[in-house]
């Protein structure tokens, strides 16, 4: 369910060509939702915007400020905040940047997703470029706060410094916390005396630079957020530096830096024609034709448009389901763990029916 929440601040930043190209926008949340918007370190907003031609877009942003420490009696956040960078075509991230004005109203979705970090002791680190620092912002902000004896490293990969979101904020950090808190910035597109080399961090130099850095094995977890070649470095990197693959976790950014894999399903199968794809959704159940080529999903919101969903691309997860019977194949998969997958979910919006009848269930 969306629910409208009030601007209460912008802040602009200057990018490289002058321009401003991102914005902390900051959402007043009313008391009486304060509950319901109370959030995990890590989790993100999906927020529907209507474009002048009645076009719906949903877009997910990752909530960069500290969450309520866990067990703590606030009932929830007053004020929430993310990191909104514009991107070529982008239909809500230039309105966003350019047009939107404090005291405007959106229309947001309660945080979800499972890239958190719930404070604990331990050693943790992560490896983002770009905007994926804004969940990683609020997980070492809270982990920091809530546990005192944990320690966060952070490896931020910009292409230059003055593209760099949150720079501020991660030096503050870094100052508040200086025994615990390790900053190491990268940059792609330039050099600087100091610090480490330009150049991109692909996965023989991070191999090479993370033990330098800290004790590898030591690490509680690792969260990766950024663009698909920087995770898909960063994996290979710790696989070779023997890290438990249940101690990494990673949140891809853009479905548009996925790629698309082949368009026919398993081998030897094909999708089921004139299929049925049950569904339960908020404790209400029904049954829905599927078309031809389109997915479940798709099928799921003709009936009931009110079925959870933001990209449409299988990175965010929003759309998670678990399948309860039936056979499905998904075109891609960038926001399901193997844990997950193992369990029995499947990503809606991805998924097409290889068995005439299919059991869904968005609550599990």
């Amino acid at each position: 369910m969306f629910h409208p929440l009030r601007v209460a601040r912008i802040e602009r930043t200057v990018g490289p060509g002058g321009a401003g190209d991102t914005v902390a926008l900051t959402l007043a949340v009313p008391p009486e939702l304060r509950p319901v918007f109370r959030f995990l370190p890590g989790q993100h907003l999906t927020i529907r915007h209507i474009t002048p031609d009645g076009t719906e877009l949903r877009r997910n942003y990752s909530l960069c400020n500290p969450a309520p420490p866990p067990g703590s009696a606030e009932p929830g956040p007053a004020e929430l905040t993310i990191g909104i960078r514009r991107i070529a075509e982008g239909g809500f991230s230039s309105y966003a940047v350019t047009r939107l004005t404090e005291g405007d109203t959106l229309e947001v979705m309660p945080p979800a997703g499972r890239f958190t970090l719930v404070p604990r002791p331990g050693r943790f680190a992560a490896v983002t470029g770009g905007s994926g620092i804004t969940p990683v912002l609020s997980m070492a902000a809270s982990l920091l706060a809530a546990e005192p004896t944990a320690r966060f490293t952070l490896l931020r990969s910009d292409r230059t410094a003055a593209s760099a979101m949150f720079l501020t904020e991660t030096a503050d950090l870094k100052d508040r916390y200086p025994g615990r808190f390790q900053l190491i910035s990268a940059l792609t597109r330039e050099d600087r005396q100091a610090g480490l080399a330009g150049g991109r961090l692909d996965a023989g130099r991070l191999a090479g630079l993370l033990p330098r850095l800290l004790p590898v094995g030591e690490v509680t977890g690792w969260y990766l957020c950024g663009p698909l070649g920087l995770i898909s470095a960063a994996r290979q990197a710790l696989a070779k530096l023997d890290v438990p693959g249940e101690r990494v976790h990673a949140e891809l950014f853009h479905a548009e830096d996925a790629p698309l894999p082949p368009a026919a399903p398993v081998p030897g199968r094909e999708l089921a024609r004139d299929a049925e794809v049950s569904a339960t959704l908020d404790g209400r159940s029904g049954s829905f034709p599927v078309r031809d080529g389109e997915t479940l999903l798709d099928a799921v919101l003709r009936g009931r448009p009110d079925a959870p969903y933001a990209c449409k691309g299988g990175v965010c997860g929003t759309c998670r389901a678990r399948l309860l019977s039936g056979e499905v194949h998904m075109d891609r998969n960038y926001a399901l763990e193997p844990a997950e997958l193992d369990a029995g979910y499947v990503l809606a919006c991805q998924s097409h029916p290889l068995t005439a009848e299919v059991r869904l269930d968005f609550d599990a």
